[in-house]
């Protein structure tokens, strides 16, 4: 299977030069402004780059100078590493610069170190405006004989008859980042949903019930799976339904032995939403290549937190899975191999280090994971806290 491993960030807010062997669960932990977040943007930057839309989403985030590391950075470079299955994997990598009207892609490299040593075998190797395609049949860099948009990265703009660059564009073009979910009382995970195929719940939930549904007809295992998570969070849960409330219209009803009759998404509360959004994205067959979560947790009794991180993990079989959180609770329910603890160096930028590379064995015969944490011998929000208790 085709996976993402690696992520590199440089100039990138106050990632000044980060990079991070990432795995298939990796849950990032850390203060306020250590960089989690940034993290995960710079994925999705990745991912818009791959999209064709690289200009719009520099514009949405106040273009290429408000991301730059301030007093550090004459631009911006993010690279990440694609595993390929009985091939070399896949390296990527964009460099951005202030010119122009917004940016300047300076370099932009597609690579594969198919021999033992050095030079790697060239996809695509753009310099500013020299634009170069590995094409198959010549057997060699040519220049595209397409129009070729500026401003957007060559990789959004391969031909789709290049195999391995196309894989590794459509696998990086799906990665989406999900924010707390919307629950407010007229959000769309609320409403009656127009049915249609859908293998995901949507970023706001707009397809929640729709993918239930149609996981229902398509897949009965994976919404077992779903309906059994609810029953281990909500021991009254008995099982959901899709009434009709229109032509091609569903709504969608909560069956619980504590009352006679049906719960709507419009009385369900906050937690409950949450809960039975993120059970049904993880559990999609449509998961995408990289999927990343900001603070999951929200909302959610600290008892779901170990039913979380096991659909957490469960998922990260299939995808590269990215969580933010500010949960400590979460993480006595992973494993050191899995959390990823953000730091703040000396110089004010972020840093990272794996929980499994900072000697914890002695304090984890005797704590759990979330209780080092909180003893700051972990850094990130430990460290802070402890220090503050200190004093």
């Amino acid at each position: 299977m085709a996976r993402f491993n690696h992520i590199t960030v440089k100039g990138f807010r106050r990632l000044s030069d980060l990079d991070i062997a990432l795995r298939p669960l990796t849950v990032m932990i850390g203060v306020n402004g250590v960089g989690k977040s940034s993290v995960l943007e710079a994925l999705s930057l990745l991912s818009s780059s791959a999209q064709g839309k690289l200009r719009e989403r520099m514009s949405e985030m106040g273009g290429l100078g408000a991301l730059m590391t301030i007093d550090r950075a004459r631009g911006l470079t993010l690279a990440t590493r694609m595993e390929v299955e009985g091939d070399a994997p896949l390296d990527y990598s964009i460099a951005l610069a202030p010119g122009g009207p917004a940016y300047v892609i300076q370099e932009e490299l597609l690579c594969q170190q198919r021999n033992p040593q050095p030079p790697p075998f060239k996809h695509i190797e753009s310099r500013g405006v020299d634009i170069r395609y590995h094409d198959p049949d010549q057997g060699r860099l040519t220049q595209p004989t397409w129009p070729h948009e500026p401003l957007e990265s060559s990789l959004s703009q391969v031909p789709k008859m290049f195999q391995l660059p196309e894989e590794l564009r459509r696998r990086l073009a799906s990665a989406t980042l999900y924010h707390v979910l919307n629950v407010d009382a007229r959000a769309p995970v609320r409403l009656p949903q127009t049915m249609q195929p859908a293998d995901l719940p949507g970023s706001d939930g707009e397809t929640l019930v729709s993918c239930l549904y149609y996981l229902r007809e398509t897949d009965r295992d994976r919404y077992e799976a779903i309906e059994d998570a609810l029953r281990a969070a909500f021991p009254s849960f008995e099982r959901l339904e899709f009434p009709p409330v229109a032509a091609g219209t569903l709504a969608m009803a909560w069956r619980d032995r504590a009352f006679s009759k049906p719960l709507y998404t419009h009385q369900l509360s906050e937690g409950t939403l949450r809960f039975l959004w993120l059970v049904t994205l993880l559990q999609s067959p449509g998961l995408p290549s990289i999927c990343m979560i900001d603070e999951p947790e929200v909302s959610l009794h600290p008892e779901m937190l170990s039913l979380l991180a096991d659909l957490l993990r469960e998922a990260s079989s299939r995808a590269l899975v990215v969580v933010a959180t500010h949960a400590d609770r979460l993480i006595r329910f992973l494993t050191p191999s899995e959390v990823l603890v953000l730091d703040m160096a000396e110089d004010g930028t972020g840093s990272a280090a794996w929980a499994e590379s900072l000697d914890l064995e002695t304090w984890l015969d005797e704590y759990t994971l979330d209780e080092v944490w909180r003893m700051g011998r972990m850094g990130g929000w430990g460290s802070s806290h402890h220090a503050g208790e200190t004093h």
